[in-house]
């Protein structure tokens, strides 16, 4: 839990068992949460309080996804660790989640903020979670979910939807 990570939260948030390694080290001005929609409200409250930016289904609704990442960029300028819950996505698309939500982002506005951040050159990890084969009811579920997480991966590391070319490929003077 992130949470965990915040020194502006001491002693608020229990304790994890085997975690006491765990030491604050994140700011809430670091944080940014993109496509929430069922928020529990003790978390709504936190981020709240703590003026996390965030972006809710609606936001990004109203907004689009590319306004999205424009602010989320320019408010953060350091290397970014991107740490993507693939029940982000809606389950049409990634059902084999143990927290499936229905109206989530879009797989296309998935891969829109993957290759964003990629585009920054300020991506410096990502972790991908929430993939659970075993919560798929079909195969087609399990594949759906796992390669919209590879898809979203592969974006990370650079890959683009127009094509990617060699660097120093030179074409034959006609």
């Amino acid at each position: 839990n992130v949470f965990n990570l915040l020194p502006q939260l001491p002693g608020c948030i229990p304790v994890l068992p085997n975690f006491s390694w765990m030491k604050p080290c994140l700011s809430a001005g670091d944080l940014v949460y993109i496509g929430l929609r069922d928020v529990d409200p003790a978390e709504h409250y936190i981020l709240r309080t703590l003026g996390v930016k965030m972006f809710s289904m609606s936001k990004v609704d109203q907004l689009g996804v590319a306004k999205v990442m424009e602010e989320t960029c320019d408010h953060l300028s350091k290397p970014i660790h991107l740490s993507f819950d693939i029940d982000a996505i809606d389950p049409s698309i990634t059902p084999a989640t143990g927290t499936p939500v229905t109206g989530g982002l879009t797989y296309r506005e998935g891969l829109c903020i993957t290759e964003h951040l990629s585009q920054t050159g300020l991506l410096s990890a990502v972790d991908l979670v929430e993939v659970n084969p075993l919560r798929g009811q079909t195969q087609n579920d399990i594949h759906s979910t796992v390669s919209t997480a590879v898809d979203l991966l592969l974006a990370c590391f650079g890959r683009q939807r127009e094509g990617n070319h060699l660097q120093d490929y030179c074409l034959p003077e006609p």
